[in-house]
């Protein structure tokens, strides 16, 4: 019998982008800008700042396991029961843990193919049999094509609006039709990380206007709320399901400056409200500066844009040559697009200064 199992000695661990600090000690650069993994170019939350600078003198205790502050918070934000909601370390936390709740023997996992790569890395890891269904020609998922793939071991089904790594969406008519054919025994798991940027649009599935039993929110304070360094992530879901991820989960986590950064966050509608207009308009300059450029970018409703390269070649070619301009964008060849490039809406200055080193390409 091997030490390492099958699907861990096969598995492509996920690969981050660059930090900052590596791009200008490897090139010799004073200033590089990072639009390649969707952060808050606007910082943390003021609020979540002060928060947890009043916290550190209580480093030595440990959190509260059951979260209540940030749960009954939530809760009370969403209309719902503490029993309703459960946190983790980011969304990717809560993941995890549903795998290991709930999927056992010869239970399966369905999803679009080459969707949210943390997920995959989980769901490879697994060691279940993964059904990926092809998107359409326009890069969305295929909801009709999936609910056809549906099988009596169907027990996961996951599904990313907006998606990542390209920025689409699925409607509500079409999720609508797509649950009517999910059998109450598999579980949905519908990854809302980028609602915030998306909730303005009416024909947009808000999971929060459903009450599904048999699904499984999962949203972030990682994008919209700043928080992408404490790792802090939320999921809804019906108490029975909460109830049994809370066995599994970690004791301690999330940490107690995430659980308390989160919890001031929440009420720091200012900052959101502020980062949501500043992308609004970043999208819109990126959008027409990108057109303008002569690429085609998909339509997006988060804070990046996948943008479609006239080849594979000519995708790693501008990123490899905005990088030299002191520019990281994310190249999307290990998500499965290698004719795409992701980039994340930056400030004002920084989305002036990436169109800028795109002309000089």
């Amino acid at each position: 019998m091997p030490l390492v199992p099958k699907a861990i000695k096969n598995l492509r661990p996920y690969s981050p982008g660059k930090p900052i600090e590596e791009v200008q000690r490897e090139l010799g650069l004073d200033r590089v800008v990072k639009l390649a993994s969707n952060e808050n170019p606007w910082g943390p939350s003021p609020m979540a700042i002060k928060a947890v600078s009043g916290a550190l003198g209580g480093l030595h205790r440990y959190p509260d396991m059951l979260a209540r502050d940030l749960r009954s918070a939530l809760a009370a934000r969403f209309d719902l029961k503490m029993e309703n909601v459960v946190v983790g370390s980011g969304s990717e936390g809560i993941m995890a843990n549903i795998m290991r709740t709930f999927l056992c023997d010869e239970d399966e996992i369905l999803t679009a193919e080459n969707t949210f790569v943390g997920f995959m890395v989980l769901a490879n890891g697994s060691g279940q049999k993964i059904t990926l269904v092809p998107r359409g020609a326009d890069y969305r998922y295929d909801l009709e094509g999936m609910s056809s793939e549906l099988s009596e071991y169907t027990k996961i089904i996951y599904l990313a609006n907006p998606d990542n790594p390209t920025g689409t969406i699925f409607t509500r008519k079409e999720f609508d039709a797509f649950m009517k054919r999910v059998p109450s025994r598999c579980l949905v798991i519908y990854d809302e990380a980028y609602i915030e940027f998306a909730a303005d649009d009416a024909r947009f599935p808000d999971s929060m206007s459903y009450r599904y039993d048999n699904v499984i929110t999962l949203r972030t304070f990682s994008k919209a709320y700043g928080l992408a360094g404490l790792r802090i992530g939320y999921g809804f879901a019906h108490e029975d399901l909460i109830a049994n991820l809370m066995k599994v989960k970690l004791p301690f986590e999330p940490s107690v400056l995430a659980q308390i950064a989160g919890r001031a966050a929440l009420e720091d509608q200012d900052f959101l409200r502020r980062t949501l207009e500043g992308t609004l308009a970043g999208r819109k300059t990126l959008q027409s500066g990108l057109v303008n450029a002569g690429f085609e970018v998909l339509p997006g409703s988060t804070n990046f844009l996948a943008v479609k390269a006239p080849s594979a070649e000519t995708a790693a070619e501008i990123c490899q040559n905005l990088l030299l301009r002191g520019v990281i964008v994310r190249p999307l060849t290990a998500f499965g697009f290698p004719e795409l490039f992701r980039v994340t809406i930056g400030t004002e200055e920084e989305n002036t200064f990436f169109l800028e080193a795109l002309k000089a390409t």
